[in-house]
């Protein structure tokens, strides 16, 4: 299976699929970088992101499966969408972007129902889906968290 430039550029979360240990946190590290540039948390600019991401992701997981197998470590564009949806609707500071990677990053590797069944799925959607419905549970417990220090008066 020919898989071109730009889809193993993005199929692999800009190259961090390629790096031998953990390439999930590289990939979610390098999502978290590309939050941090001024402007990307406004809506039409992330959920955009996240829609297009998300499609491609399904398409190009298609491709990495037949070429590497099984939900292969080489394909991290599912921990990228992961992360962006980990980062919505939150206020941009460092503190919670950086609770929100280690979150992301317990339930990702954690897998919580149904996320562990939806993994087992054949292709893009099975490589998409479980990073989807655990990066939700993220993106949950962040919105709590910040209701809890916005209720308690402090401040991040």
């Amino acid at each position: 299976m020919k898989i071109n430039f730009i889809e193993n550029f993005l199929g692999s979360g800009f190259y961090t699929g390629y790096i031998p240990i953990a390439s999930g946190s590289f990939a979610s590290l390098m999502a978290l970088l590309i939050y941090l540039v001024p402007g990307f948390e406004n809506y039409f600019i992330h959920i955009p992101l996240i829609l297009i991401f998300t499609i491609y992701g399904i398409f190009i997981g298609n491709k990495f499966e037949i070429k590497f197998g099984k939900d292969p470590a080489e394909c991290t564009i599912d921990e990228v969408v992961g992360m962006w949806i980990s980062l919505l609707f939150l206020p941009k500071s460092l503190f919670l972007s950086f609770i929100a990677f280690l979150i992301w990053r317990v339930l990702d590797i954690i897998k919580p129902a149904p996320a562990r069944n939806v993994e087992k799925l054949k292709g893009g959607v099975g490589i998409m889906a479980d990073d989807i419905i655990a990066s939700t549970y993220t993106l949950i417990i962040m919105q709590l968290l910040v209701l809890i220090i916005n209720k308690l008066n402090l401040h991040f």
